[in-house]
Parts: C-alpha cells; sequence; structure tokens
C-alpha cells in the first residue's frame, strides 16, 4: 500500500522544532540583553547605541550572505549557527554569574549576534521550501507563521524571570535550548542540489560574480521586485507605526501601558487563528492575487485608523489585522519561494530581507523624530496612506507579474 504524502516528515519536524526554539530564545535574549545593558549603564544613549549596533548587521548581513548559501549547504550553516549561538550565550552566561560585566565586550557579543541571527533568517528561508512535501506549501507556512507569535508570550516569561529569579538563568537556559537544536538539526538530510562540486574552489572572484547574478535576476523580474518594493514600504509603516503607539497609550487619559498590551495581544491571538485556518484550508491558486490584493488594502486601512477608535473597537481591529497579517505572509512567502529557483533564493531572500530591515529602521527614525511636533494620531494615519499608495504604484500597477508569482497552485 502507497504511503500518504504528510507534511511532517522527519526533516520538516526537525526544522520546525529547531525554528521554536530559535525564534523563542532570540525573543527571550533580546528582551533580556536590553534590560542587561539598562541595569548596568542607567543610560538611554547607550542603549540606544546597543540597539543600533544589533540591528546594523541586519541590513548588510542578509545580502552578503546570500551568494554563499546559495553555492554551500543550508542545513549546514543552520545546525552550525545555532551552535554558535548556544556558545555565544553561554558566555553572557558566564560573564553575568563572575560579574564582569563591560559594555565594551557586550557591544561585540551583539554585534556577532546580531549577524547570526540575520544569516541564520536566510539560510531557514531558503532551506525551508526544499522541506516541503509538494502540494502542502500553505499549511506549511501556517506552521511557521505560528511560531513568531508565540515569542511574545516568551517575552512574558522573561519579564517574569527578570523580576524573580535575575538574567542569568535566561542565558543559560537560551544555551541549553539551542545546544539541543542544533544537535537535532544535524540530522536533516536533504539534497541541496545548489551546492557546488566540493572538488571546486571558491573563491573572492566566483562571489562576487554570484553576487552580480544576483542582482541581475532580481532586475530581471519585476513581479519580484514589486513585491519587494511594497513590503520594504509596508516595514517603514509598520514600524513607524510600532514606534508611535506605546507613547500614545501611555500619554493618553483613559489608555495606558496594560490597555496597550490587551490591544496588542488581540493581534497576536489573530495571528494564532489565521494560522490555525490555513493549516485547514488551501487558497484557490486563481483568486490568490486578488486575496492578496484586498488583504493589503484592509491592513493599511484598519492599521491607519486604528487610534481613532473605542478601545474595544481596537481589540476586533487588531483581531482582524493579525488574521489578515497571517494571510499575507502566507501567500508572500509561500508563491515567492516556490518562484525564485533553488540556486537563487539565498541571494532573493537576503535582498529583501536588507530592503525591509532598511525600511523599519527608517520608519522608527522618521516617526520618532516627526512625533516631537507631530500629533500621533494623525501621524500613524499618515503612515499608512503612504502604505495604501505603494499598494497602488508596485503590486497593482505591475500585477500581471505578480500573479505568475502568486496565482500558482503549491
Amino acid at each position: 500500500m502507497e504511503k500518504k504524502p504528510t507534511l511532517w516528515t522527519k526533516n520538516f519536524t526537525i526544522l520546525s522544532l529547531g525554528t521554536v526554539v530559535s525564534t523563542l530564545g532570540n525573543a527571550v535574549s533580546g528582551f533580556a540583553i536590553c534590560l542587561l545593558v539598562l541595569d548596568y549603564t542607567g543610560s538611554t544613549l547607550l542603549y540606544a547605541v546597543f540597539n543600533v549596533v544589533y540591528n546594523l548587521p541586519k541590513v548588510i548581513m542578509p545580502f552578503l550572505a546570500g551568494p554563499y548559501l546559495d553555492r554551500f549547504s543550508r542545513a549546514k550553516a543552520i545546525y552550525t549557527l545555532d551552535f554558535i549561538s548556544a556558545a555565544l550565550y553561554l558566555v553572557i552566561f558566564v560573564v553575568l554569574k563572575l560579574d564582569i560585566f563591560n559594555y565594551a565586550t557586550m557591544l561585540i557579543l551583539c554585534l556577532i549576534i546580531g549577524s547570526v541571527d540575520s544569516i541564520y533568517q536566510v539560510a531557514y528561508d531558503s532551506l525551508y521550501p526544499m522541506l516541503i512535501t509538494p502540494g502542502f506549501s500553505t499549511k506549511a507556512y501556517s506552521v511557521s507563521s505560528m511560531i513568531f507569535p508565540l515569542a511574545s508570550v516568551m517575552v512574558l516569561a522573561a519579564a517574569w524571570c527578570y523580576e524573580h529569579t535575575g538574567l542569568e538563568i535566561l542565558f543559560l537556559f537560551n544555551a541549553v535550548t539551542f545546544l539541543i537544536a542544533a544537535s537535532f538539526e544535524t540530522q536533516i538530510k536533504v539534497d541541496e542540489s545548489q551546492m557546488q562540486n566540493v572538488g571546486e574552489q571558491y573563491n573572492l572572484k566566483k562571489y562576487v560574480s554570484d553576487f552580480k547574478d544576483g542582482i541581475r535576476y532580481m532586475r530581471g523580474e519585476a513581479g519580484l521586485m514589486a513585491i519587494a518594493a511594497y513590503f520594504t514600504v509596508m516595514s517603514f509603516s509598520d514600524s513607524a507605526s510600532n514606534t508611535l503607539l506605546l507613547p500614545f497609550f501611555k500619554n493618553t487619559e483613559g489608555l495606558g501601558v496594560e490597555k496597550y498590551i490587551f490591544v496588542m495581544g488581540f493581534a497576536v491571538l489573530g495571528r494564532v487563528l489565521g494560522g490555525l485556518r490555513l493549516y485547514k484550508h488551501k487558497f484557490d491558486p486563481k483568486k490568490k492575487f486578488a486575496i492578496a490584493l484586498m488583504v493589503y488594502f484592509a491592513i493599511n486601512i484598519l492599521a491607519g485608523s486604528l487610534l481613532y477608535a473605542p478601545l474595544y473597537v481596537m481589540f476586533a481591529m487588531m483581531l482582524i489585522t493579525g488574521l489578515l497579517g497571517v494571510t499575507s505572509y502566507n501567500i508572500r512567502i509561500s508563491s515567492t519561494q516556490s518562484y525564485v529557483p533553488n540556486e537563487m533564493r539565498g541571494r532573493f531572500t537576503g535582498a529583501f530581507q536588507m530592503l525591509t530591515t532598511i525600511g523599519n529602521m527608517a520608519g522608527a527614525l522618521v516617526a520618532g523624530a516627526l512625533a516631537e511636533f507631530l500629533p500621533i494620531r494623525e501621524l500613524n494615519a499618515g503612515f499608512y496612506a503612504i502604505a495604501v499608495v505603494a499598494v497602488f504604484l508596485t503590486v497593482y500597477r505591475k500585477r500581471s507579474e505578480v500573479k505568475k508569482i502568486y496565482c500558482v497552485d503549491i
């Protein structure tokens, strides 16, 4: 009797569990490191410098790592990076335990952690489609989309540990879990067709050639360029909004930080429910572009008008935004990763992450500067109005090319 195809193969299960550990661990460590720097320095400026240093590799490293990950084993890169993460968090644990904290040392460790995180994400996104059983892409990416909201829950757990047990235990926990995940990930066995022959020497000249090939490929793909352009603007608007929302809630009578947490919690709930729904239901390929377009408009309109709504309406709006956000993520990543040839996937993923990270950083900086003298409600609406215009100028304008990517049965 022929075995029925399943999503949960050995490879897919190992990578999914490893991603849970990596995602939750990075959420915990990011929160804990921020608290650590604030506690030891007491300086907002040094804390800000720390954040900039952490994010800088996310602009540069994905783009630089792409050509390499299109030539060598992505599976090996994933477990190697998790072993490195385990070692880094163990070093931080020892530093804290021996009370030998040094800001410069932590800054270097933060730079390394930021680089590891950004390269890991490119390797993961590039390898993931290779482990999905044909016909299960929507279901697979619904699983992936449900992992990331769990990071919010782990941040709350980290906050509890900060208050009751100290930060050292968090870093030790991370070191152990990353070590376990990496050990399991060494068992992933997949035919990585993009790998060059072992006998060939890979030098700087070949790297530069691969780098240029990647740029030429993306320039020749109008649909991919339109999708990347829209999500760069969307990242700009989302980051700007995220910068504005907490100050708005904190400084508005009748709201406050606690209600901000509840409102954001409904977005997390929406993402989880959306992921569960997509795990059970597959999109009609012919309707995917229309669904994506509707989702893009709806998310921007809801997010832009959020701060004008009463509190309980905000709950509903964020729940819907979470549901739609998962749909947007699922269609975009499953379609683009299936469309891009395996030998170009690392370079495309790296370029995409670089652009969206630049959008994120620019949005936070612009919003922070403008909020000093402009009203937050109107600013938030304005940032999402930019995103609405971007839908027309990118995805809709290049709809014939984008449909070739989105409207495929995968």
